[in-house]
């Protein structure tokens, strides 16, 4: 087996102290725990490497996350929700495939960043009635196919579905699980059209080995939080998040 250093992995110092904390971040979200912090975590490695090089690294790291948070969570999702959703996402990663190379990840970004920014400036000027009927699951196709097509090209897929999700305040334990059985779906369907596409090389893959040892981590502190913090803060971090994605978005989009 040949040794770290004669695999053709990432050697910039600045690649890894952007890389470890985005790492980190993505599993807490994973988890459901600051969910929509994880949409930073490409832009974040952008700022060392290109965009769809971060997208490629970070995809054996998602489904590491993935097959972690199943093991903690599978059992406490919402199944019905998901019948409404992951046909949606998957049909979002057929179109992200299309498209791939044809909308900038620029304009990509500043969009999602956009809708975020709208979607929480409508809860915060119009919040919803106690008696206000949960979002229609028209519009919940529509937001899955966003969040599959948004997750595909720099998985940034949190704030399209959480703007659908949100709002039918699930117990955090049933939010976190739905969302982990969805994006592990959506991660497993980028497989073969990123390998079609060039982006699965033997650098970005070793790159990402010896990075593996922080997705788990992120993924267990987040499962460990998301079962002891209080439902309300949980919901006030979640909207956090997405307002820092959004506003984060929108400046890559629009620098």
């Amino acid at each position: 087996m040949p040794a770290w250093g004669d695999l053709p992995i990432i050697t910039d110092t600045a690649f890894y102290a952007v890389a470890v904390p985005a790492v980190l971040m993505m599993g807490l979200s994973k988890s459901g725990f600051l969910g929509g912090f994880g949409s930073l975590a490409v832009p974040l490695m952008a700022l060392a490497v290109p965009v769809p090089q971060a997208a490629a690294i970070m995809l054996p790291l998602l489904a590491v996350m993935d097959a972690t948070g199943l093991q903690q969570l599978w059992r406490s999702c919402d199944r019905a929700l998901l019948r409404l959703l992951l046909p949606a996402g998957l049909l979002g990663t057929l179109v992200g495939t299309l498209l791939f190379g044809v909308l900038s990840t620029r304009t990509v970004a500043a969009v999602v960043g956009g809708l975020t920014l709208l979607f929480l400036a409508q809860r915060l000027l119009f919040p919803p009635r106690a008696d206000q009927p949960p979002p229609s699951r028209r519009t919940g196709f529509v937001l899955g196919i966003a969040a599959g097509f948004t997750s595909f090209v720099a998985h940034a897929g949190s704030p399209p579905v959480n703007a659908y999700v949100l709002p039918l305040r699930l117990p955090p334990l049933v939010y976190a699980a739905t969302l982990a059985v969805f994006f592990a779906a959506v991660n497993l369907s980028k497989w073969i059209p990123y390998a079609f596409l060039g982006l699965i090389d033997l650098r970005n893959m070793a790159t990402s080995a010896l990075l593996m040892p922080l997705a788990p981590l992120g993924v267990w502190l987040g499962v460990w939080a998301t079962r002891r913090i209080p439902s309300a803060w949980f919901y006030r971090l979640a909207y956090a998040g997405m307002a820092l994605t959004g506003l984060k978005l929108l400046y890559d989009g629009l620098r």
